[in-house]
């Protein structure tokens, strides 16, 4: 719905140049893609912003930097601009005074410009640890929308062990992608992917080709994310139950109990 904001028809018509969107959520899960993703349907050009090489020991030099950034976005409009993981650059930027104040008017002036910004730029952000993330990025006007991205479902899961698989030339209709969604509750998509490729390892080793044992035999002795930061996890997902969209339709709040058990059982 935002991509057709930025037909001609869309001004003629009383709209405003979309803004962007915040992805927040639990790392591996796709957040840093969806920016690609976005970029690639609307057919424009992607600019990762950097924060971390924004800033720079010289005074002033941070703010023009930013100053700089936000030029080179204007001027190659219409485009989206990709700042990932935003938090590290900006979670830290009020209250503290050990920069001289360096980090809140880098965070002013970002702000500003998403706020008041004209040029037809559409902002996509991530962020992992969205608890440090200061009030005024959240507020209404910077975003179109926030989204909280979850750990994938069982068909999701299945989906990416399928794109994964043939990626690497298999043939996903011959491995038993049910049974490894079911083995992988509580795995992210990053986790997903370790999972083909440390199967391919195996497979390559004893000179034989990838079969469904080999995931299923990584998945049991890997440890998500989900179990070992569980109550960072939680603590997430209770943020922005109040707080944003959850991003996939219909979805329910997932824990990761039922994966514990089944380590438990496997592990002794």
């Amino acid at each position: 719905m935002r991509g057709k904001g930025f037909q001609p028809a869309a001004a003629d018509f009383g709209l405003p140049a979309p803004k962007g969107v915040l992805l927040l959520g639990v790392p591996g899960c796709g957040k840093s893609l969806t920016a690609k993703a976005v970029a690639h349907a609307w057919q424009m050009p992607l600019l990762r912003l950097d924060l971390g090489r924004i800033f720079s020991g010289l005074l002033g030099s941070s703010e023009e930097n930013m100053r700089k950034a936000i030029k080179v976005a204007e001027g190659v409009a219409p485009a989206v601009l990709w700042v990932d993981e935003i938090e590290k650059g900006l979670g830290g930027s009020l209250g503290g005074t050990s920069d001289g104040g360096t980090g809140s008017r880098v965070f002013g002036t970002l702000l500003t410009w998403m706020q008041e910004k004209a040029a037809r730029v559409f902002v996509v952000a991530t962020a992992n640890r969205i608890e440090i993330l200061p009030p005024e990025l959240l507020r209404r006007g910077r975003f179109d929308e926030i989204f909280f991205v979850d750990l994938p479902g069982a068909a999701a899961r299945e989906e990416i062990a399928r794109i994964h698989l043939s990626r690497r030339g298999r043939n996903a209709a011959t491995f038993d992608l049910a049974r490894l969604a079911e083995t992988t509750d509580g795995f992210s998509g990053a986790e997903l992917e370790h999972c083909v490729v440390e199967g391919l390892f195996h497979a390559f080793d004893n000179d034989r080709d990838l079969t469904t044992e080999d995931l299923l035999s990584v998945a049991r002795d890997t440890i998500p994310l989900s179990i070992t930061s569980s109550e960072e996890l939680q603590r997430s997902r209770a943020w922005a139950s109040t707080r944003a969209r959850n991003a996939e339709q219909g979805a329910q709040p997932r824990g990761p109990a039922t994966r514990t058990e089944r380590i438990e059982i496997d592990h002794g």
